[in-house]
Order: C-alpha cells, then sequence, then structure tokens
C-alpha cells in the first residue's frame, strides 16, 4: 500500500474512539479558537459584501456564515467561513505543515456537519483526520518560498473531510485526493508583503474547492494517478517525500504539535516579537522609542522575508516584523488596534520602524523548523546596546501559552461579538462537542 492509500484509509477507517484523548481535547480548542476569529472577520466590508453577493445569487441553506444572521448553502458557507478565518491572520497554524490546517478543513466540516444535522462526534473526527492528512502532505512537501500555503494542501483536507461526512465510498477517496490536489490554486506569498486581500481567499479556496472535488467525483470525474506527488513535487512545490507523510500515522499527531496565535499577525512575526519581549525583560532599564538608534532583527529565511518596513496598509502590517516591534514598542494600541490603519499611519511607529532592519542569517534557516531562532541587537542614541532572542516561539508544544492567555484572546474577542453569557456557552458547548447530538442546533445565537 503507498502512501496515498494509507493517508485515504486513515481518513476512511479511523473511528473517534480511535484517537486519543489529547487528539480529542486539541481538536475542540482549535474550533474554540478559530469560531471567534471567523466572527471578526466577517465584520470587515469586503467579506460583508462578497457574502452579500454569495448569498444573492447563490442557493439558500442551512449552514451558519459565521459573523453574520445569515445562513447558505455549505459550499458557500465554507467559502466565506474560511475567507473571514483567515482574514486577520490570527488563526491556527503548525510549523511542522507549513502552514495553517484548522483553517482549511474546519469551514467545510462545519457547513457539511450542519447541513446533514451530523453529531459533534462526527464533526471532530472528520476535522481531526483530515487536519493530519493536510499537516503531514504540508511536512513531506519542500513548497516554493513564492507559494502561500492557503489553499493547497488544504484542498485535499477539505476534501477528504467532505467525503467522510457525506459517506462517499473509501473506493472513492484515492481518486477523490488526487483531484483535489489537482485542484489547487497557484498562490502568491508577495501577496501578503503588498497587502493584498486576495491572500485570503486562497484559505476559502480550501473549503470550496474541497467540496466542489466531491461533486466532481460523484459526477464521474477522474483525477490523475498520484495528483499528490505531481502538484507538490514539481508545481507549487520543489520535493516531495511520500513516506515522510505516512510516517508514525496515528501514532504520532501533528494536530497537537500546531500553535494557537496571541497577536494577528504573520507566525514568522510572533518569533521576532518573542525576541523583543526578550531584550525587554533582560534590560535593566526600560528602553523609551525615542531612544533607539537602529535595531538590527537576524533571523530564518521564512521570517526574514517579512522585512518590509513601511507597510502600505492594516494587512500589510501583519506581514512585517519591522511594523510589530515597532508598535509593539509605542504601546499605545493593544490587540487589534495595534495592527489596524491608525498604527500603520502613526508617525511614531512609521519612524521606528524604519530603524529595524531584518536579515537573514543561514544558520538559523539550516536550524528551522525545529527551532525558529531569532537574534534582536538594539542600540541606543547613547550608545548603548541590547540584545533579545527567541529560541523556539511561544505557543509551540515546548513553551505553550498559558491556559489564562488563551481564556483572554477568546473572551477578547468573543465577549464584545456575542456577549459574556453568550461567549461562556460557547466555550462550553465548544469543548464538550463530543456530547453533541446534531451540530445543526448546537449554538443557535452564534451568528
Amino acid at each position: 500500500m503507498d502512501y496515498l492509500e494509507r493517508l485515504c484509509r486513515f481518513v476512511a477507517d479511523t473511528q473517534w474512539e480511535d484517537i486519543p484523548q489529547a487528539v480529542r481535547d486539541r481538536t475542540c480548542a482549535i474550533v474554540l479558537d478559530t469560531l471567534p476569529v471567523m466572527a471578526w472577520g466577517m465584520r470587515t466590508p469586503q467579506l460583508q459584501a462578497l457574502a452579500a453577493q454569495q448569498m444573492a445569487f447563490g442557493s439558500p441553506g442551512p449552514c451558519w456564515v459565521v459573523g453574520l444572521e445569515k445562513t447558505t448553502n455549505r459550499i458557500d458557507a465554507a467559502m466565506l467561513n474560511g475567507i473571514a478565518g483567515a482574514w486577520l491572520d490570527f488563526d491556527e497554524g503548525n510549523f511542522l505543515a507549513n502552514g495553517h490546517p484548522g483553517i482549511q478543513v474546519i469551514p467545510a466540516a462545519l457547513a457539511v456537519a450542519q447541513e446533514r444535522g451530523l453529531s459533534g462526534r462526527e464533526f471532530l473526527t472528520a476535522v481531526a483526520l483530515s487536519y493530519e492528512v493536510v499537516a503531514r502532505i504540508g511536512m513531506a512537501t519542500q513548497i516554493k518560498l513564492i507559494i502561500n500555503p492557503h489553499g493547497t494542501f488544504g484542498v485535499v483536507g477539505a476534501a477528504l473531510a467532505t467525503a467522510r461526512l457525506m459517506g462517499v465510498a473509501a473506493s472513492e477517496y484515492r481518486n477523490l485526493a488526487s483531484l483535489a490536489a489537482s485542484s489547487c490554486v497557484a498562490t502568491n506569498r508577495h501577496t501578503m508583503l503588498d497587502g493584498a486581500t486576495v491572500r485570503n481567499w486562497y484559505a476559502g479556496h480550501s473549503g470550496y474547492m474541497g467540496q466542489m472535488a466531491v461533486r466532481l467525483v460523484e459526477s464521474g470525474f477522474t483525477g490523475p494517478s498520484d495528483g499528490v506527488n505531481t502538484t507538490f513535487s514539481l508545481v507549487l512545490g520543489d520535493g516531495f517525500q511520500g513516506e515522510v507523510s505516512v510516517q508514525d500515522l496515528g501514532q504520532r499527531w501533528l494536530l497537537t504539535e500546531g500553535y494557537l496565535k496571541l497577536y494577528p499577525t504573520a507566525r514568522y512575526v510572533h518569533s521576532a516579537i518573542d525576541a523583543l519581549h526578550d531584550l525587554q525583560a533582560k534590560a535593566p532599564r526600560t528602553i523609551a522609542v525615542d531612544e533607539v538608534a537602529d535595531m538590527e532583527v537576524r533571523a530564518y529565511r521564512l521570517a526574514a522575508y517579512l522585512s518590509t518596513q513601511r507597510p502600505k496598509d492594516w494587512f500589510g502590517a501583519r506581514f512585517s516584523i519591522p511594523f510589530a516591534l515597532a508598535t509593539l514598542m509605542v504601546g499605545e494600541r493593544s490587540g487589534l488596534d495595534a495592527f489596524g490603519d491608525a498604527a500603520v499611519n502613526d508617525p511614531r511607529i512609521v519612524n521606528l520602524a524604519s530603524k529595524i532592519r531584518v536579515v537573514e542569517e543561514p544558520a538559523f534557516s539550516a536550524e528551522y523548523p525545529t527551532q525558529q531562532r531569532v537574534d534582536l541587537s538594539l542600540k541606543t542614541t547613547g550608545g548603548e546596546q541590547f540584545h533579545g532572542q527567541c529560541t523556539i516561539t511561544s505557543g509551540e508544544p515546548d513553551r505553550p501559552h498559558s491556559a489564562e492567555s488563551l481564556q483572554r484572546k477568546f473572551n477578547d474577542m468573543a465577549i464584545p461579538l456575542w456577549g459574556e453569557p453568550a461567549a461562556s456557552e460557547l466555550r462550553h458547548a465548544v469543548l464538550n462537542l463530543h456530547a453533541c447530538p446534531d451540530v445543526s442546533k448546537l449554538l443557535p445565537f452564534l451568528p
């Protein structure tokens, strides 16, 4: 049995009872983190405009568009929720997986489960298994630097999650996975640096095209014999190792080795933020913003890529290490506001960001992803020097966030949206989702 057949059998055959408790708990935590992130993304004018157009011309349905008081069909719901979940760059991710598996598979699985009135166990099982497939394909791929991982590996995961929840015959899974892999979008990492929000469509593409792949297979369409290998070894990647994708399959769960974010920025930015916090903690005094003469950030390749000193807008700001360090040092805003348009145009932040240089350190790149090393050196106008370092980014399994900090993130996002009683109910319901008999009736207040 080759690697692709093993991945497909893993999704088809694994039952809830086979999934370790730690994996179940982590799946619930990822879903809990994702829902308010989706809802905040849906508050943006662009998403609301797109949702209005899709629902005006698409067919109706029972599936939530999270953050709106509306429902639609499962394909549109998966697409819109996927876009919304990526919009603020506040969603869960996984270094080993080369991306963000959660937002690729949760919207599709949620929509299908709602449409069919499936149980929480069925939904969580599909999410956990499809997440694992996305993560393992990502781990096995040497993805090209120009490619944004959203809308790539996730199409395969969303397709398999949909197939499992819809009762598609296991004999169709291999063809489905190959067809789905052949339907990946040609993504562009430069969109982040340009502040181009088309990048967020890539995440929505996973849920949309994953479901379309199922529809195509059910209609008799066929994919190549191994679309996964072809796509990720030749088209979107510079190499793919199928055997790596199934190593310790079912024993090691990459789902438990991901991260949740405490800042709405690209994950690679967080390594630099941690280095700044280390510097500030070790400094014998507070360093005033006006004292900073120069700051050098030495980083691994993917972090060094995010070196733009003057982002164009709030979206581009999420992919700029100089901006992130500057806005946090100025400290006049917090939370989502620290990365908003007002911060982008703040003269103090703009001036400080212009003094921050990001360069690649090849030795750090060689250590990635096992370590995510960043060294930060700050010189003051008075000639003092301060240093900070990050080796493992906060939120990784070896350096987990505290339960209190994750609770605070949830409260900060959910309570303004739904109020304290509903937010508390949401938290309790999701953490006990395995006991829910019908996902469609889970949270009537969620929109």
